[in-house]
């Protein structure tokens, strides 16, 4: 038999270095070390400044202050619009999905920052086997050997793969950047719930009003048809007459059910969107309904419109992903280290399981290296980089059409105005002409009928001026989401950013002048 190894040629020949098992370990986290810094492939950076004309550019830099639209209904002064608001941002299941889909942009950033770190498992086993005395291993013949054995085996497995070349950095920071892009995105959900809820509570109001003028109208032509059949039974009028007064009458009363039947729609569509069965806000057809107040909005700088659209910041978030798929792809073009340790105790009976003569211990440094594909790594890189250019065509498409649908939103809402002070000013004027045919019906001066004519126009006069609030109205529900009213800058997104990818959010657009 041979001499067992002398246990001074067991330890390390220089002193102060650690034992021989961990000698590669420690030279290989010295090659980490060295070459944490390295990162293949483009650093993002922000992109290039997008003229929107009238002598302004609107670069991805520093914040500067603007209005705060993020619950611009409050300035209407309607409780009824704010409780609806409020059942809506809290119950409303559509931002319910967007927080979901926030919970799981999250876990999925989360699950590759994991994988930058090792990977530890632990195991043990009891292991009981009988070798063959006929085998290849004559266990019959060693002295000592028994054919039937127990194994008892206990230990741990430990697997990292270096990230030489930045490939996990820039994995974790495209995830960030969709990361926050969900979130900036889950903004403009709520966005447009609020303008939905608005848009829908407005219509509502819109519709009472409408359906009290026309109610008034229907009962004016009421006793104008009255009037003039009393006149035929008397022989002062004709028969065309009574039918033309029917005729007018019927066409006003046709309009009723309609009416009444948007006005119950929107109130259903409301309870559908605070998240509750569609019959929820029924009541309201029994309460108030008041128009809100409208006035003209100061809408301040176009680099606002940029600053607070969250398709705008989510563009840029989705870029900013891009440019890190490069990074990635890159990476392949070089070699892998990956570390594999492992170690525990085996023994044949659990008197000496622990002990130092039972310990096993193993290291496997490994190096990968593709040296030939096929060009499949090269051929990923250019389809990364491709869709880089397309993501930096969408930002720019992204900050033209906000830029296009603020300035459409403004016009129309400034149109809508001016039409209803016009249709205000008609009212007036019909509002004195009954006055003056009031007045002139009790000292005798007029006919019934031409007092019924006056009420009719200002009836009229009333269902034009309700209708254009209601439109102005709605094209003010446009322009405040246009400009990007109603959403919140998330947070959360700085928060979950990591602060050595060199990804942030942006929270804002600035602008700067020529």
């Amino acid at each position: 038999m041979k001499s067992a190894t002398p246990a001074s040629l067991l330890r390390p020949a220089a002193v102060g270095l650690p034992p021989l098992p961990w000698r590669p370990l420690t030279l290989a986290l010295s090659c980490v070390l060295l070459t944490a810094c390295a990162a293949v492939g483009p650093d993002y950076r922000e992109p290039p400044a997008v003229d929107v004309g009238n002598g302004w550019t609107l670069p991805l830099a520093t914040a500067s202050e603007s209005a705060d639209l993020t619950r611009w209904w409050s300035t209407l002064d309607d409780p009824v619009l704010d409780r609806l608001m409020a059942a809506a941002l809290s119950q409303n299941l559509d931002l319910r999905q967007a927080a979901a889909r926030i919970n799981e942009a999250r876990a999925l950033r989360d699950r590759v920052a994991g994988e930058r770190l090792p990977t530890v498992g632990a195991a043990a086993s009891v292991n009981r086997r009988r070798q063959s005395e006929n085998g290849p291993l004559p266990v019959g013949s060693i002295p000592g050997l028994d054919a039937t054995q127990t194994i008892y085996d206990a230990g741990f497995d430990a697997a990292w793969e270096l990230d030489l070349f930045g490939g996990k950095r820039r994995a974790l920071e495209g995830a960030t950047a969709r990361l926050q892009a969900t979130e900036v995105e889950a903004q403009g959900v709520r966005m447009r719930i609020v303008a939905e809820v608005a848009r829908t509570w407005f219509a509502a109001v819109g519709a009472r009003s409408e359906l009290h003028a026309q109610e008034a109208t229907l009962d004016t032509l009421q006793q104008t048809l009255e009037l003039v059949r009393l006149r035929h039974a008397m022989g002062d009028a004709s028969a065309a007459d009574v039918d033309a007064a029917y005729a007018q009458w019927a066409a006003v009363n046709a309009l009723l059910p309609d009416i009444a039947a948007r006005q119950r729609a929107a109130v259903l569509g409301l309870g559908v969107l605070v998240g509750a069965p569609p019959e929820r806000e029924l009541a309201l057809l029994d309460g108030p309904m008041a128009p809100s107040t409208l006035r003209a909005l100061p809408v301040g700088e176009r680099a606002d419109v940029l600053r607070r659209r969250p398709d705008v910041l989510a563009a840029e978030r989705r870029l900013a992903a891009s440019s890190a798929d490069i990074g990635v792809a890159t990476a392949e073009l070089f070699p892998k280290l990956s570390i594999g340790v492992g170690g525990g105790f085996q023994t044949l009976s659990t008197g000496n399981w622990f002990d130092e003569s039972s310990s096993r211990f193993s290291i496997l440094p490994l190096v990968s290296w593709r040296l030939f594909d096929g060009g499949r790594v090269r051929a990923e890189i250019r389809a990364r980089e491709a869709a880089e250019r397309q993501a930096a065509l969408a930002y720019e498409q992204a900050v033209l059409v906000a830029l296009g649908d603020a300035e459409r939103a403004l016009g129309d809402y400034h149109g809508g105005l001016d039409t209803l002070e016009r249709r205000r000013m008609a009212l007036e004027a019909a509002s004195a002409s009954h006055r003056h045919a009031k007045a002139r019906y009790a000292a005798g001066d007029i006919a019934l009928v031409e007092l019924l004519v006056a009420q009719r126009s200002l009836h009229d006069a009333e269902t034009a001026t309700a209708r254009a609030h209601t439109n102005a109205a709605l094209q003010l529900v446009t322009l405040y989401k246009a400009l990007g009213g109603g959403w919140e800058a998330p947070e959360a997104a700085a928060r979950s950013a990591d602060p050595t990818s060199g990804a942030a959010v942006p929270a804002r657009i600035a602008s700067s002048s020529r």
